[in-house]
C-alpha cells in the first residue's frame, strides 16, 4: 500500500459527476421540492406518498387482512398508522426471522401547533393562541408569513383538510414583533427570552361583522368565514390538528442552484430519500422496510411515535400473511435486522466556526453523512454504533461509489441531539443514524446541498441491495 493511500480525504461529490448524474442530482431536487412545497404536515406526507406508493404496486396490510389474502416472497406492502406513521415492506426470499434492512425517518418537523381553544379577540384583532412543538428558536418565528395546515374532525367523525396561505390568492397569517423604536428593554434580553412562548399569538383578522350589538365581532368575522369555506364552528377547534408552518414553496438556493431551501427537511428531507430509495427497489432477498414515524422531535412518544408497538405489530400481522408467524421470530426477525436511522447532521457552517470540530463535522457536498453516534455531552441518550456495522456500511458505500463523510453533531460540550436509532436498537438489532447535513437545523426555512440529498438516496438504495 501507498502512502497515500494510509490517509483518508472526503471527496466532493460534484468533482465526480458526469452531465448525466447532474441530470440525476437536479432531477431529484426538483421532485423533492415539490413534494416538500406540499406536504408541510405529517398527514400531508403519508397522504401524498401512499398515493406513489400504490402507483407503484404496493398494497395496503389492513385490505389484504380484511380479504383474509395471503402475502408472498415479492409482495409489495404498506402499512397507515393512524395517517401520521407509514411503513412499506418489500417482501425477501428469506424467511422474515433472519431480519429486515430497514430505513427509518421521521416526518415530524418543529412548527407553532393551535392550542384547542385558540381564538379570541383584543383590542379589534382577531388572535389564534399557539404551542410551539419541538425544539424551535422562538424569535426566528416572528415577522415571517404563515399558512395554516391541518385537519379538524367535526363530531359527526367527518374530516375536513384546512390549508390556508399556500396559494398565491391566499391570505396569509403572522406573528408581530415588537418595532425597533419601541425595544430597548427587549434588546437587553437574551436570544431565548426575547420572545416569550405565550407571545407566539398569530393576527388572523381585523375587520368586524356588520352587527354593532354583537360581541368580539371581529373574532365573528373570522368564524364566519371559516363557517363558509370549511363547516365548522368555534367548538370544532378542540377536535382538529392545526400547524402553523412558514407560507410558500421551498426554493432552489444559491446563484449556482447548488441548494435547497425549504421548511421541514428535518427530518422529510431523509424520508423523501429513503422513499424514493424504496421504489427504486424491484426485489429482495431479505425483507426490506423504509419507516416513515412521527413525534421524534418531542421524544418519540404517543401511539404514533417510535415508541409504541405499531411497527412491532405490523411485522407480526405480516408474518402471519406469510405464514411464518410465532412471537419467537417476530423477535428473531427484529433482532437480526439491520437499520439506518435516517436523520439529519449540522454542516459546517462558516458564519458559526466556534462550535464545531473540523475534523469531525459534516460538510455540502461531501455526501450522506454517518454518525456512530448522537447524543449529548458525555453520549447521553445516543445509540453508538458496533464497530463490526460501520464496518460493513463503510464496504457498500465504496462498493456502490457513494460520497459519505463521518460527523458528530457540533462540539462535544455545546449540546447535541437524538434520533430514532436508540428505540430501535432495544430489539438488538444494528442501527447507525446517517442522513443529510444541513445549515439552519429547525429554524423556518432549512438549507441543504443537492448533491447530498442525491448521494443519500444512492447510500440507502446501496444498503437495501448489500446490508
Amino acid at each position: 500500500m501507498e502512502l497515500k493511500d494510509l490517509t483518508k480525504k472526503y471527496e466532493y461529490a460534484w468533482e465526480k459527476y458526469s452531465k448525466e448524474d447532474l441530470e440525476k442530482v437536479f432531477g431529484l431536487s426538483d421532485r423533492y421540492i415539490d413534494f416538500m412545497s406540499k406536504c408541510k404536515t405529517e398527514r400531508e406526507c403519508v397522504n401524498e406518498l401512499v398515493i406513489e406508493a400504490e402507483k407503484a404496486g404496493y398494497k395496503n396490510l389492513n385490505d389484504i387482512i380484511k380479504n383474509g389474502d395471503k402475502i408472498s416472497v415479492g409482495d409489495k406492502v404498506y402499512v397507515n398508522y393512524m395517517g401520521k406513521c407509514l411503513a412499506m415492506f418489500l417482501i425477501g426470499n428469506e424467511p422474515f426471522e433472519k431480519g429486515m434492512r430497514i430505513l427509518g425517518a421521521h416526518i415530524d418537523s418543529p412548527r407553532l401547533d393551535l392550542k384547542q381553544n385558540p381564538l379570541y379577540e383584543d383590542t379589534d384583532l382577531a388572535m389564534m393562541e399557539t404551542h410551539y412543538y419541538g425544539g424551535v428558536k422562538k424569535y426566528q418565528w416572528v415577522t415571517i408569513p404563515l399558512a395554516i395546515h391541518g385537519v379538524i374532525v367535526k363530531k359527526d367523525g367527518s374530516l375536513v383538510e384546512i390549508v390556508i396561505g399556500e396559494d398565491d390568492k391566499d391570505p396569509v397569517v403572522g406573528i408581530s414583533d415588537l418595532l425597533i423604536h419601541l425595544s430597548a428593554d427587549q434588546m437587553q434580553k437574551k436570544l431565548g427570552t426575547g420572545i416569550e412562548g405565550e407571545d407566539l399569538n398569530i393576527c388572523v383578522g381585523s375587520i368586524p361583522v356588520e352587527d354593532k350589538e354583537a360581541k368580539n365581532r371581529v373574532k365573528l368575522n373570522i368564524l364566519r368565514l371559516l363557517n363558509e369555506k370549511y363547516g365548522i364552528t368555534e367548538e370544532d377547534f378542540v377536535s382538529g390538528e392545526l400547524e402553523v408552518v412558514p407560507a410558500g414553496r421551498a426554493r432552489h438556493c444559491g446563484l449556482d442552484n447548488s441548494m435547497v431551501m425549504a421548511y421541514g427537511h428535518d427530518d422529510r428531507i431523509c424520508a423523501y430519500t429513503s422513499f424514493d430509495a424504496m421504489l427504486k427497489l424491484k426485489e429482495a432477498d431479505k425483507t426490506c422496510v423504509t419507516l416513515l414515524v412521527d413525534k421524534e422531535e418531542v421524544g418519540s412518544i404517543g401511539a404514533t411515535g417510535m415508541q409504541s408497538r405499531f411497527f412491532e405489530n405490523a411485522v407480526a400481522e405480516i408474518m402471519d400473511r406469510l405464514g411464518q408467524y410465532s412471537e419467537l421470530k417476530v423477535r428473531r426477525a427484529l433482532a437480526n435486522s439491520k437499520m439506518l436511522s435516517s436523520d439529519v447532521s449540522a454542516a459546517f457552517d462558516p458564519n458559526y466556526p466556534a462550535v464545531m470540530e473540523k475534523k469531525n463535522c459534516a460538510y455540502f457536498g461531501k455526501g450522506i453523512v454517518f454518525c456512530k453516534y448522537t447524543g449529548a455531552r458525555g453520549k447521553s441518550g445516543c445509540n453508538d454504533a458496533n464497530a463490526e456495522f460501520v464496518a460493513q456500511i463503510r464496504s457498500i458505500m465504496d462498493k456502490h461509489e457513494v460520497s459519505w463523510q463521518t460527523a458528530e453533531l457540533g462540539k462535544v460540550d455545546q449540546g447535541g441531539g437524538g434520533t430514532i436509532a436508540y428505540i430501535l436498537a432495544e430489539y438488538g438489532m444494528e442501527v447507525i443514524d446517517c442522513g443529510v447535513a444541513l445549515h439552519n437545523m429547525h429554524a423556518p426555512w432549512e438549507i441543504a446541498s443537492k448533491a447530498d440529498i442525491y448521494e443519500t438516496m444512492r447510500g440507502y438504495y446501496a444498503f437495501l441491495l448489500e446490508a
